[in-house]
């Protein structure tokens, strides 16, 4: 080995979900809104001046922070926004746990936090999940370097209720709680009207689910005016110009159109009820998912039989290998008729497994 490589920060890095490119499939593995975004993110689309893109962009972001503190009735100083949730919940890492203490994630969660720790230097402790897959409030008691979760959870589903929620973080006052709500549209209350309460709080969301988005990468962070001070401190010594145009103007309207948010906002709930309905009849259990997707295990064939099958059909679903989950598909949820096409299949496949 050359001198220099035993320098290298070497990391297991995450491993994001299969972008397949065949021109007709049926793409249910990585959570993204089957529907497009709002109609005014086409216009602006349209509308965009592709001579300010020799320009920087303007570092604040202030156009669109202004709009996502409107939304949610925040003062602008409330809102941190980055390249998709990621990059927020990354900048978050890096900025407050830094205390050597262990920073407390469930051991079933979005695998992204691990990673960061882990190329950060943070130390962590995972905590097991229940049985239910549901997380035991009293394992956030301990003493620790700050504590992140998900809700709903991911990749399970599980929303855990609010008044949980708030018994960990009154638990946790002297670190930072984050509460990552990339689903929470899906069917939760949002813990966010307890940033008014707890000053140690911070709320992540991101536009790449239910605001149908993901292409754009916009992700956001709302808490109590120091903290996210703070972050933008870090931000800006890291990188000033993380948003670029395209995305704080098309970002504006994704978030001001209400009613087309609640109207496929209210597509896809329904069409997960009905998902789990006919998935139930078919022999998969499943605890009650409140996202956008289902994590399903069947009672006779295998996870990675039905994921190898599904795949040929050009039919993507997820598949984990960790321990505990290694028999569960993540299933997304598409729009009503690509999930009718799911279960045909699924009809016909179980019949002669």
């Amino acid at each position: 080995m050359e001198n220099w490589e035993s320098y290298v920060r070497k990391v297991v890095p995450y491993v994001p979900g299969e972008q397949p490119q065949a021109e007709r499939m049926i793409k249910l593995n990585t959570n993204e809104n089957p529907y497009p975004p709002a109609p005014g993110v086409q216009r602006a689309l349209a509308g965009f001046n592709p001579d300010t893109l020799r320009l920087y962009p303007e570092p604040t972001c202030k156009v669109l922070v202004d709009a996502i503190a409107s939304y949610y009735g925040l003062g602008s100083d409330q809102v941190f926004v980055g390249v998709g949730s990621d990059d927020v919940l990354a900048m978050i890492f890096l900025t407050f746990f830094n205390s050597g203490k262990p920073v407390f994630f469930p051991d079933i969660t979005y695998s992204f936090y691990d990673v960061w720790a882990d190329m950060l230097r943070i130390p962590y402790e995972t905590k097991a999940l229940d049985d239910a897959f549901e997380i035991r409030v009293e394992d956030y008691y301990e003493e620790n370097g700050g504590v992140i979760f998900p809700n709903p959870n991911a990749p399970t589903g599980i929303l855990m209720p609010l008044d949980k929620i708030e018994d960990i973080i009154a638990h946790n006052r002297d670190v930072i709680v984050v509460v990552d709500e990339a689903y929470i549209d899906f069917g939760g209350v949002s813990a966010l009207p307890l940033i008014e309460k707890y000053d140690n709080l911070l709320i992540v969301q991101t536009f790449s689910k239910s605001r149908s988005m993901a292409g754009m990468r916009i992700g956001y962070a709302m808490g109590n005016a120091k903290l996210i001070r703070y972050i933008n401190d870090v931000k800006y010594s890291f990188n000033s110009y993380t948003m670029n145009r395209t995305a704080l103007a098309l970002g504006v309207e994704a978030i001001r159109d209400r009613a087309y948010f609640e109207e496929t906002r209210k597509k896809i709930i329904e069409t997960r009820e009905w998902t789990k309905k006919e998935l139930r009849a078919l022999g998969f259990t499943f605890g009650d998912s409140m996202s956008n997707f289902i994590f399903a295990s069947h009672e006779r064939v295998p996870a990675t039989e039905l994921f190898e099958a599904l795949r040929r059909e050009h039919i993507y679903v997820r598949h984990f290998t960790k321990e505990r989950i290694n028999n569960y598909l993540r299933i997304s949820i598409g729009t009503r008729e690509e999930m009718e096409t799911f279960i045909r299949f699924l009809k016909e496949y179980l019949k002669e497994a």
